[in-house]
């Protein structure tokens, strides 16, 4: 797909986004402080999370030290563990954590991958390994290969961080390119493309989620959980707007209560993704950091 061919399909869909948000009200919650990530909510809010997974959502993210969750619960929970300094004791921990509780997935850094599936053979848990996270400045190559080398470890998922600078820069066809590389290099497991919407601006978003669409992957999402700002309404409406029925889109980031969730799953989410998910899920005040 070449620069004309991608700008055309941008001003086309811009239009339609535009046209069908105007005059919209905004629920976005004016406090954009980030979450705490305790993780807790599945465990401890159980009816708010019920709540949540009624209106819509497919996936409920938590921490470590989760604690028990209801078992009906447990398919839409990505068990989440991201940050740099984790120790293998504390992926140790998530895996069997997911493996006692049955959830969905765990949701960790590729090189943790082959660790954490090993850990879980035998059981229903899936792997889910980020891709150039969390800056995505890498080169399209190397995205290519971290994810064909988490497929080969055992991931099932592959969330990929795309190229901010390049979007900035205008260099469409690169982004495209950057992003279909990874599509085909994770063939025949979905992939999402995260945006750090925090760092876009309207048209920026609106480019994004087109040259998402257009590259092939199954999701946009909102956030890594590492950058500014965080996942809004606004923003999701604007996502789905733009992808419509053909994708999905997981709000991350910043999502600390059960009203920031259901917010979000209203505006158009279908996976909800937070560190602090445990605590949304539960009812208890989420302390701690806002990081995964």
């Amino acid at each position: 797909m070449n620069q004309n061919e991608i700008d055309n399909i941008v001003e086309a869909i811009a239009a339609r986004v535009r046209e069908r948000l105007a005059g919209a009200d905004c629920s976005c919650s004016a406090d954009s402080a980030a979450c705490a990530a305790c993780g807790q909510c599945a465990s401890k809010r159980e009816s708010d999370t019920r709540d949540i997974i009624s209106m819509g959502a497919v996936r409920v993210a938590t921490g470590p030290r989760v604690g028990e969750v209801p078992a009906d619960l447990a398919r839409y929970i990505d068990h989440t563990l991201l940050k740099p300094e984790a120790t293998k004791e504390q992926l140790r921990e998530l895996c069997e954590e997911a493996r006692k509780y049955s959830f969905r997935t765990v949701c960790v850094n590729s090189s943790n991958v082959r660790f954490c599936k090993s850990l879980l053979t035998g059981s229903t848990v899936k792997v889910i390994a980020v891709v150039g996270f969390p800056l995505g400045a890498m080169s399209t190559g190397a995205k290519a290969y971290e994810a064909r080398e988490a497929i080969r470890d055992g991931a099932e998922e592959i969330d990929m961080v795309l190229n901010i600078g390049d979007l900035k820069s205008g260099n469409f066809s690169l982004v495209e390119e950057d992003i279909r590389k990874v599509v085909e290099a994770s063939r025949p497991k979905p992939v999402k493309v995260i945006l750090e919407t925090g760092q876009l601006d309207y048209n920026e978003k609106v480019v994004a989620c087109t040259l998402a669409k257009a590259a092939g992957a199954h999701f946009v999402k909102t956030s890594t959980g590492f950058g500014p700002g965080g996942a809004t309404a606004e923003d999701v409406t604007l996502m789905k707007g733009i992808v419509g029925g053909d994708m999905e889109v997981k709000a991350s980031g910043g999502i600390r209560s059960r009203e920031d969730a259901l917010r979000m799953i209203q505006a158009g989410a279908t996976r909800v993704g937070a560190s602090a998910s445990i605590a949304i899920v539960v009812g208890k005040k989420a302390t701690g950091s806002d990081k995964y």
